[in-house]
């Protein structure tokens, strides 16, 4: 049986239920192939979509299901918690781009029951939906390709409500089959520890989670690091029912915080993230008192920022400075600024104002469609009214 341990060494490294089909000025500026899938190779869907992963369980898994389902369905989720920040605005919206331009189908859980379960907005499940629908009119802003119903939003009251009899049978079944250890190990999908003290609902939510993954008969899981303790517990109820073909797990980077030594990006610190709709001043402020010291490369969130959301978006990195500085330099490849920022030929007093120009420039949009559409503002303005929960 698969143990999210032994895994780990073997690998280091508008409430609808519909699909939204959403357009977007912008989704031909996300990285996606220029082939539709139905004229790419094997290997270059197998790529794609392997490039989404910090890690993938198991690689060889993957390229069979590509290789005999020409549309997998991925599964990602959210809890509708607060304020969205870049982290999972703009990487979630690379992502998908990449997933449906490789012939995938992707499932996005608004996992609304789930933020009640983990008491987000103080339970206060109205305010919970306001913040989902407000979290997808950011992506529809951004340039998420949602047009072409390859992707849709699933509210999970609704879609467990509609199919009880399915879903809470298969929770059961995987609760029965766990002992209350294996579950707490699990509970870091929710922002939690196992020191903390840990309400009935929090002990229940990672046996809902693991059975989500096969209610939306999902073949990817595509999640965060951070969730990779349930996503294996998912395989490991597989060993357990017998079952052969189990959830690939493809788990994405976790951007840090602005500050030094922050693994990820904090709704509950805004000086440590940029949020989605932060204005252009927010923004170049927050790059500007961000951890970012000469020549160190590891732990350098600025750094991070360029090479998992800049690079994917434009595939190039343009330094602008003074003639007497070195003059204007257009890097196109990550590796490249690695080499210059570690030897000091590249110093952050010209990379903050370059990264700060380049998130601005994929903000905008977002900006524009919250100031000028009125369901939006009314949205933001009541999300920004909510107070952030833990």
């Amino acid at each position: 049986m698969e143990d999210d341990r032994s895994i780990e060494k073997q690998n280091p490294d508008v409430r609808s239920t519909e699909s939204l089909s959403i357009n977007s000025s912008l989704s031909q500026e996300t990285p996606s192939s220029s082939l539709p899938a139905t004229q790419m190779s094997l290997e270059e869907r197998y790529l794609i979509v392997r490039s989404i992963g910090e890690e993938c369980i198991q690689e060889d898994e993957l390229m069979n299901l590509l290789a005999k389902k020409p549309e997998p369905i991925c599964y990602d989720g959210f809890e509708p918690s607060g304020r969205m920040h870049i982290a999972q605005g703009v990487m979630k919206a690379i992502s998908v781009n990449k997933l449906t331009s490789a012939g995938c189908r992707v499932k996005i859980w608004v996992a609304d029951w789930f933020a009640q379960l983990n008491n987000k907005m103080d339970g206060d499940l109205k305010k919970i939906e306001v913040v989902g629908r407000y979290m997808i009119e950011i992506w529809k802003s951004v340039g998420m390709n949602i047009d072409g119903g390859k992707v849709e939003f699933l509210w999970s009251s609704k879609e467990i409500n509609s199919r009880a009899y399915e879903y809470w049978p298969l929770v059961m079944d995987i609760a029965r089959r766990n002992k209350l250890p294996r579950i707490m190990r699990c509970v870091q999908i929710m922002g939690r520890s196992e020191q903390d003290e840990l309400t009935a609902a929090q002990i229940f939510y990672p046996c809902m989670q693991c059975a989500d993954i096969f209610f939306l008969k999902a073949d990817i899981c595509q999640l965060g690091m951070d969730q990779r303790k349930v996503n294996v517990l998912a395989r490991e109820y597989c060993d357990d029912i017998k079952r052969k073909n189990k959830p690939i797990i493809l788990s994405h980077h976790m951007l840090p915080g602005l500050h030094q030594g922050q693994e990820k990006m904090s709704k509950s610190d805004p000086s440590s993230s940029i949020f989605m709709e932060d204005d252009e001043a927010e923004v170049n402020v927050k790059i500007k008192k961000a951890y970012c010291p000469p020549t160190i490369v590891e732990g350098n969130p600025c750094l991070e920022y360029i090479k998992y959301l800049i690079f994917p978006w434009f595939k190039e990195f343009k330094i602008e400075r003074k003639p007497d500085n070195g003059g204007d330099k257009i890097y196109k490849s990550f590796d490249e600024l690695v080499v210059d920022y570690g030897s000091g030929d590249l110093h952050p007093g010209d990379l903050k104002p370059a990264l700060s120009k380049a998130i601005n420039k994929i903000l905008q949009p977002v900006r524009d469609h919250f100031a000028n559409d009125s369901n939006a503002k009314d949205l933001l303005k009541r999300v920004k009214a909510y107070r952030v929960t833990r």
